[in-house]
């Protein structure tokens, strides 16, 4: 029988992060790799970070974020 591949799980970036001068390169990073990330408070997360490009793709897929 195969092993599954897992699928990596998603990156977490905490919210205080953020407010501290590293938005910037903490999105920049997110996006250049298109890969999805948590956004943490106090450890649970609040918000999913996607790239424009992935956004882009899951509407031409028919699959609409802001209606689930």
């Amino acid at each position: 029988m195969a092993a599954k591949r897992r699928k990596p799980p998603m990156r977490h970036i905490n919210i205080g992060d953020l407010s501290r001068g590293q938005a910037s390169k903490l999105i920049k990073e997110a996006v250049e790799k298109d890969e999805p990330a948590y956004i943490l408070r106090y450890g649970k997360p609040i918000a999913v970070l996607i790239s424009n490009e992935r956004y882009e793709r899951l509407m031409n897929e028919g699959i609409d974020p802001s209606e689930h």
